[in-house]
């Protein structure tokens, strides 16, 4: 087969080139040359195509598939709809494959045959997991195969019902000379196998690995291509997994499935906040917040902790919650209600292997901060606003449902931005403007 022609293009600037360079000699960017192939310029044929009312296009039906899993069915906006291409990353070990072959199992059941390509385990492999998982589906086929038109044409050949791909960084494509995991072939490998999944109108997940910083390894087209980013999530020695929506063209973003990882494999957690609250200590520094990014509030537990500091510098430590955010937390909390932590260790833990980042945990992030300095427990109450470096407390959104969903796990009391108040039947909500009113309020 003849080798398409190839160059390599700087991502920053568009410079081409058919040599490749460490640092791009038009903008001077390092390590931003990515090798592309040279697509066969073709003679513009006219489009049979015609432009379509849009009152047209909503009377077609959005057909959805069960998961096999509820919950995330639901974090998905009602399941899989046909031709969906979901990307799925997290740490290593952390039960991707575990939850997908899970996901296959049930699918196949239900929908028909399910095509599993496993590029980084062989099929002996993925077998005993399947036995140790009680997976017996004649339905599942497995297909340990890195090449990539041998996958497109198995894809064709069989028509499944559903894909999955594990690992789209071990597929390589014959037309680029690249090696496997490189930025062109993750680029080439998740196009091709998008377009046909969706010209044949089959869903797939698509397995991305992860650097070591975090983010989706691979260039960042990949995540634009696909229409569902999951984020897998949790201690990868615990047994609590978090699948996290980070985006979604099919339903609304920031929504989440909880599971419990056991022995027969993934179990969906119906009820998180009794989960992430069940073995809550009501102690000096601990704080409940209700989180939500997405329809479903979730109550979680912030933990601080403060201790004399040992060294000239004192240590700054998160788990869960961006270090740079409580460097801003502690400074208003200095300036404006004069809690001094400069020469104390301040530790900050989100339990449950929650990543918080939406603003209205920072109240709750300083009043456990302040809890522990004084050493003074705070009342079961739930805590949420956003806080301003003046020491204001910012209006968030999702009020009403962070207060019905506490309501509902017996907290009688709530500290919420006065921008935010809402009236609740059966609960003392208190307003506050500033965090030293908040302070005042508690302690």
């Amino acid at each position: 087969m003849k080798k398409l022609k190839t160059r390599y293009v700087c991502q920053e600037c568009g410079y081409a080139s058919v040599k490749l360079y460490g640092r791009c000699p038009s903008c001077g960017s390092w390590n931003s040359m990515v090798e592309e192939v040279e697509s066969p310029k073709v003679q513009s044929v006219p489009s049979t195509s015609e432009p379509i009312p849009l009152h047209m296009w909503e009377e077609v039906k959005e057909e959805r598939r069960s998961s096999g899993f509820p919950a995330l069915d639901q974090a998905l906006g009602g399941g899989l709809v046909l031709g969906q291409v979901v990307l799925i990353a997290g740490e290593p070990g952390i039960g991707k494959s575990t939850l997908l072959l899970q996901v296959c199992d049930r699918f196949s059941k239900e929908e028909g045959p399910v095509l599993y390509v496993s590029g980084e385990e062989s099929g002996r492999q993925i077998s005993l997991r399947a036995k140790r998982l009680n997976i017996r589906s004649e339905n599942l086929y497995l297909y340990t195969e890195t090449n990539l038109s041998k996958i497109v044409q198995a894809i064709q050949n069989m028509r499944p019902s559903l894909v999955v791909i594990d690992s789209i960084q071990t597929i390589h494509s014959e037309l680029l000379e690249s090696s496997a995991g490189s930025v062109a072939q993750v680029r080439e490998c998740a196009f091709k196998i998008a377009e046909v999944c969706k010209g044949l109108e089959i869903p797939v997940f698509i397995v991305g690995q992860i650097t070591k910083e975090g983010s989706i390894a691979g260039p960042k087209v990949l995540e634009h291509l696909v229409d569902t980013v999951l984020s897998f999530e949790g201690e990868r020695f615990n047994f609590y997994r978090v699948v996290k929506v980070v985006k979604n063209r099919f339903g609304s973003v920031g929504e989440m499935a909880v599971f419990r990882m056991t022995d027969a494999g993934l179990e969906e957690v119906l009820e998180p906040s009794a989960f992430f609250l069940q073995e809550r200590v009501k102690a000096p520094g601990s704080v409940v917040f209700p989180y939500t990014e997405g329809s479903k509030p979730v109550l979680v537990e912030v933990q601080a902790l403060t201790v004399d500091a040992l060294y000239t510098t004192p240590q700054r430590k998160t788990q869960g919650f961006d270090v740079n955010r409580l460097a801003l937390i502690l400074a208003i909390l200095e300036k404006e209600v004069k809690i001094f932590t400069r020469d104390k260790d301040v530790f900050i833990n989100v339990v449950g292997g929650l990543s918080l980042r939406e603003p209205a945990v920072d109240l709750a992030v300083a009043l456990s901060v302040v809890s522990s300095v004084k050493n003074k427990a705070i009342e079961d109450a739930i805590i949420f606003g956003e806080l301003g470096l003046a020491g204001e407390v910012r209006a968030v959104h999702f009020s009403d449902i962070r207060l019905k969903e506490a309501l509902r796990f017996g907290f009688k009391k709530a500290i919420v931005p006065k921008g935010s108040m809402v009236e609740v039947e059966g609960m003392e909500i208190y307003p506050v403007s500033s965090i030293k009113e908040a302070v005042e309020l508690l302690f």
